[in-house]
This record gives structure tokens, C-alpha cells and sequence, in this order.
């Protein structure tokens, strides 16, 4: 169980620009803020720290009736928010408007961090921290666009996938119309994707990688 943060951790989150994120506190405090995923280091001088998509959840929850921040979003192993890839066993612990919520400011929470990172502060195109999370990326950009994920029960609906390339992911949907309009989403948050079939089962997907320019 993930341990919940310490009254000097949320005063820290809380206390950071409400615009760029930025923290200011200790060494100490800050680098625990990294290990629990809240935060980031910038690569470049003067190094400050900025909170991930996962701390601007945190900070967020904390302005939410007391119903909703005992509730716990999904996350990966990283602590970062963790978008649905379709076909989860285990559904997200909040569903409707409350996942609707923290699935927008998820994304909103990914364009700062494109804007932090990306050398020309772009926000048309993947950041490093996507570059390294491909399904979680692909997947957080669909499902911020409304899409709706495939369910475990065989439910229609989009499937993201790892695929041998290192670059790259496929995304299956169930007819043509859907999976072109993955393809369309995914392009529209930066990322080069294009339809292919799979030569034995014909089965027709989108393979999308992140655009570097």
C-alpha cells in the first residue's frame, strides 16, 4: 500500500506554482517527493523540481470533497496516473465523472510536463517521459480524447499494445471507423501513427510512435 504523504509533503505540493508546478523546499524533501513519483528534477540549470501529472493529482485531491481524495486513481509501478490500455482485468477504482476528472487532468498534467522538458517547451509532441511509458502514454492521450478502452469481458472498445519495435505501440479497436478515429487522436497529440494489417490473422491496427520533431 502506497503510504500516505506526510503533512511537510503537502504542504510542499500545495505551496508549488500553481502554473508551472515548481517546488521550492529541501534537498532532502524534495528528492522524496522524486522517489514517491510526485516529482521531477529538470535536466537543465538550475535544476529545480516540478511536480509530475501524478503531484498535480495530489495537489488537486486535496481541494475535492473528503469522499473523493479517500478514493486512490489507478497508478503503475512508478506511482505515475495510469490511463486504461483496454482489456485491464481490474477495473479503475473510480468510473464515470470521478475517472472523467482524473483522466483530464492527467493529459493537463502531461502538457506541463511536455512544456517542462521538451527542449523548445512544445507541447505538440511527446516528451521524453512518454518516449520511455509507450502504452501509458498512447493510452492516456485516447482515453483523455473520450475514447472508450476495450472492458475485460471482451467489451468493445481500443486495445494499446507493446510491439516488438522499441519506438512504437499498436492499438487495436473493433471496426474501421473506431480504430481510424484512434489514428486521428493519436496523430493530434503528436505522435505519427498509420494503419497496417497483420499478415496471418489480417487483422487491421494502428501502429503509432512519438514524433521527435
Amino acid at each position: 500500500m502506497t503510504r500516505p504523504l506526510t503533512a511537510a509533503q503537502r504542504r510542499l505540493i500545495e505551496a508549488a506554482d500553481p502554473g508551472t508546478g515548481r517546488l521550492k523546499g529541501t534537498e532532502a524533501q524534495l528528492t522524496a517527493l522524486v522517489k514517491r513519483g510526485l516529482a521531477f528534477r529538470h535536466p537543465r540549470p538550475p535544476h529545480d523540481h516540478f511536480l509530475t501529472p501524478a503531484g498535480h493529482r495530489a495537489r488537486e485531491a486535496r481541494n475535492e470533497p473528503p469522499r473523493q481524495t479517500e478514493v486512490e486513481a489507478p497508478a503503475s509501478s512508478t506511482g505515475v496516473f495510469a490511463a486504461r490500455a483496454g482489456g485491464e482485468p481490474v477495473p479503475p477504482a473510480a468510473e464515470g465523472p470521478a475517472r472523467t476528472r482524473e483522466v483530464g487532468s492527467a493529459w493537463q498534467g502531461m502538457l506541463e510536463l511536455r512544456r517542462m522538458t521538451n527542449p523548445d517547451a512544445s507541447t505538440e509532441r511527446p516528451c521524453a517521459w512518454e518516449r520511455t511509458h509507450l502504452v501509458q502514454a498512447a493510452a492516456l492521450a485516447l482515453e483523455a480524447a473520450g475514447h472508450r478502452p476495450a472492458g475485460a469481458d471482451g467489451e468493445d472498445g481500443y486495445r494499446v499494445r507493446d510491439t516488438p519495435q522499441p519506438d512504437a505501440v499498436a492499438v487495436y479497436a473493433p471496426d474501421a471507423a473506431v480504430l481510424r478515429a484512434c489514428a486521428e487522436t493519436l496523430e493530434g497529440a503528436g505522435w505519427q501513427a498509420g494503419e497496417y494489417t497483420e499478415p496471418r490473422t489480417r487483422r487491421r491496427y494502428v501502429l503509432a510512435s512519438p514524433r521527435r520533431v
